[in-house]
């Protein structure tokens, strides 16, 4: 155990049972701590609540018995996420909480886990003990994904107060953290020391989240695993910018809505909210929703809101893996490669330029590079950027490198996406190296005591100073830990110049 790390030993005077603002509550215990498996934060987003705003949960009677995980919002199965055993249901606004307090009083730190699956998979069961024996209190919260959770429609808007639709998911986030920051202390959970952390989607989720003005002060901390969403807000019409995902006026979405509405042969929203779940995302397969501007939980283009300084400046640890795409693009030839190149327009050349290739597999490699880039790896190095010159907290980038046999792809050239995870979270499913395993020693400790205290730093641990554009000062983590500058410089420095460019 590193120095200067607190454990919280398991015991059976946990908090078992507790009062929230709906009513009294209970758990389980579960491996020493106390588990509350599935706590409504909202009502059930079904029949007329459908593609609304979360509503708020009611009290309940009696005691709520939250021993059982809540169904799992209805998506497409993903083999890699966990809770696959868990029934899919439109009754899915559900956080879980575990705890190591004793006391109602002990006021510890909160991380809250929103969990990726690209806002169409996933689902917020599980739980993290490693964290909660450190003295944490994990919370992990579930939202609405896919059409249900981020269709927008003209008819919804019209429904809506702000005459906006879409973003349920993101307004389900911002849901739960209003629910955690009004009642986790009755789990001795401190509200002012919340940070809020996800990878892929859910890193996406952080960034937005912290660009929100629905979400000041309700956490101090945030920390994005390959995520970010700070791509030009997209029309649908024009540049192509590869395949990274962005978010787009919900005017453009409305019209995908509609679009969707004629798939589903429904004349109207009323219809569609007749339509089974199943048949909803059957019919959404292949298309993608995701969040959009729409003037309220998303107020613009989050890379000038960044600009302007207008946004939550919390601490943050942000950061992304080498090798990305390779789980996103399996083949690629040269003729795909040089249509995808052509598509830059007048920015083809410096496009190959960026990420050369002669032949078919420096093809895929390029496209793989590509989508780790526009999807990931950009986003993340032009926040660093941002907050480090428009913010007064502390941030820290990371870039992990490690391919090892917890990868989900074997020998590949990097780290694929979610590499980085079993180093952190204690769960692996390969052999570790003699420095793999240090490495899976010393990641945990960076993200805990940055929970606790805004800073990954302590005694023992390689020093991780904050970001500076330019300098090394992003935390490289291949066999070991060294700091570097920025990696692959020339392709950030495309994607900024292009996105400048889309942006006048």
């Amino acid at each position: 155990m590193m120095m200067g790390m607190a454990m919280a030993l398991p015991s059976d005077a946990q908090i078992l049972r507790t009062t929230v603002a709906q009513g009294e509550i209970e758990g389980e215990l579960f491996e020493g701590f106390a588990l509350y498996k599935a706590i409504p934060y909202a009502e059930a987003p079904v029949g007329n609540l459908r593609w609304k705003a979360p509503v708020p949960k009611a009290p309940w009677k009696g005691v709520y018995k939250a021993k059982k995980w809540g169904g799992r919002p209805y998506q497409t199965v993903d083999p890699n996420q966990n809770g696959n055993d868990i029934p899919l249901s439109e009754d899915c606004l559900y956080l879980s909480v575990e705890t190591p307090a004793k006391s109602k009083n002990e006021k510890l730190p909160v991380f809250v886990n929103i969990h990726g699956g690209g806002f169409a998979t996933g689902s917020y069961s599980g739980t993290q003990e490693s964290f909660v024996r450190e003295g944490i209190v994990y919370v992990s919260i579930e939202y609405r994904l896919g059409p249900l959770g981020f269709m927008a429609h003209p008819e919804a808007s019209k429904e809506s107060g702000d005459h906006i639709s879409g973003n349920y998911g993101i307004y389900d986030q911002i849901c739960a953290l209003n629910w955690i920051h009004n009642n986790i202390a009755a789990f001795g959970g401190d509200p002012e020391k919340v940070t809020i952390c996800g990878e892929s989607a859910g890193g996406i989720s952080v960034s937005i989240l912290c660009a929100s003005p629905l979400c000041k002060g309700l956490f101090r901390g945030a920390i994005s695993e390959s995520g970010g969403s700070f791509c030009p807000v997209s029309s649908g019409e024009g540049l192509s910018v590869g395949i990274g995902a962005t978010t787009s006026p919900y005017k453009v979405a409305e019209k995908k809505g509609l679009d969707y509405q004629k798939k589903l042969n429904a004349k109207n929203l009323k219809q569609m909210r007749k339509i089974s779940g199943d048949e909803l995302i059957k019919a959404g397969n292949g298309i993608q929703f995701w969040p959009v501007v729409d003037g309220k939980a998303i107020t613009g283009d989050i890379y000038k809101l960044y600009e302007e300084g207008n946004y939550n400046d919390v601490n943050v640890i942000a950061g992304y893996n080498s090798d990305e795409g390779s789980l996103f693009v399996y083949q690629m030839t040269m003729d795909g490669y040089n249509g995808m190149m052509n598509s830059f327009g007048p920015y083809a050349e410096k496009a190959k330029q960026a990420y050369p290739a002669t032949n078919d597999q420096e093809a895929l490699y390029a496209v793989q590079d590509i989508f780790r880039d526009t999807a990931f790896g950009w986003g993340t190095w032009a926040w660093a950027n941002l907050q480090s010159k428009t913010g007064k907290s502390n941030v820290y980038m990371y870039y992990f490198d490690q391919a090892s046999q917890n990868s989900l792809i074997k020998n590949s050239r990097g780290a694929t996406h979610v590499a980085e995870m079993p180093f952190i979270y204690d769960w692996h499913w390969g052999t570790m190296t003699e420095a793999e395993t240090h490495m899976a020693q010393i990641m945990p400790q960076y993200w805990i005591n940055f929970i606790k205290t805004g800073d990954p730093n302590a005694q023992g641990l390689p020093y991780w100073t904050t970001y500076k554009q330019g300098e090394a000062t992003v935390m490289n983590m291949h066999n070991g830990f060294h700091l570097t500058t920025a990696p692959n410089q020339k392709q950030m420095d495309f994607w900024e110049e292009l996105f400048k460019g889309m942006r006048k």
